[in-house]
């Protein structure tokens, strides 16, 4: 496979990558997570794998298979699935949650991270940037999966929904998908990061509020926003691999 692109757009080496980010020594730093800091989706393994592995309900399982059928199809919008991703588990313990969502990212995601990019946090980190994570994906797989980045909990903005008594609700509470990720944002006073990191479509909104964008990873969609911009690229050598 081939990476897609129309029109001309600047492809950074690691060395210059790392130095386009460090230099100008960012205050504040978002990076999107899956596809950005890891490769794959995290949010679709960890859906298959609750269902394969009994955590919810079978009525719950083919309700979340036949939604993700339609959202393929393009009848169920971003939002919308990312959502109901998060509300399915509704009437677990968030310890259950948080047990399962840690076996599944060690076993399955970590082995993925990719290392040119938690390299670059270890490095922003150590120049005192403030660092945050914001992803459609639940937030109890996100918080886990950045744990090992330095990335606090309270510095995730991840698909949310209502705890009480110990227990998750279908209360909605955040769904950071598209121009909803640049809003999350702005709510928690971030109105324009110095420097914004993603793959995806989903992620072009937040990287236009940035003083610097880095696709990274970049699907073909935004390999083409990226292009008309002007924003610099960044693919890891193990996605790389992944397109020849």
């Amino acid at each position: 496979m081939t990476i897609l692109q129309t029109v001309p757009v600047v492809r950074l080496t690691t060395p210059e990558f790392h130095a386009s980010v460090l230099a100008p020594r960012p205050a504040v730093a978002v990076f999107d997570c899956d596809g950005t800091l890891w490769g794959g989706d995290a949010g679709y393994g960890f859906m298959v794998w609750s269902i394969e592995s009994g955590l919810v309900s079978r009525n719950a399982s083919d309700w979340l298979d036949s939604r993700y059928r339609l959202y393929r199809a393009g009848e169920v919008s971003e939002a919308a699935m990312c959502g109901e991703m998060v509300q399915v588990y509704a009437g677990l313990r968030e310890t259950e949650l948080r047990k399962a969502t840690a076996e599944y990212f060690h076993k399955e995601i970590e082995p993925h991270i990719f290392p040119e990019m938690r390299q670059l946090v270890e490095q922003l980190r150590a120049g005192g940037t403030e660092i945050w994570a914001v992803s459609s994906t639940n937030n109890w797989l996100i918080e886990e999966g950045v744990r090992d980045f330095g990335i606090p909990a309270e510095r995730v903005i991840a698909a949310r929904v209502a705890v009480k008594s110990g227990v998750i609700t279908s209360e909605l509470l955040d769904v950071p998908t598209d121009e909803g990720k640049a809003f999350s944002l702005k709510r928690v006073g971030i109105e324009s990061p110095d420097a914004v990191f993603g793959n995806s479509v989903h992620d072009a909104a937040m990287l236009a509020i940035a003083k610097s964008a880095y696709p990274v990873n970049a699907t073909p969609a935004l390999l083409q926003i990226a292009a008309d911009k002007g924003w610099p690229v960044f693919y890891p050598e193990s996605a790389l691999r992944d397109f020849k």
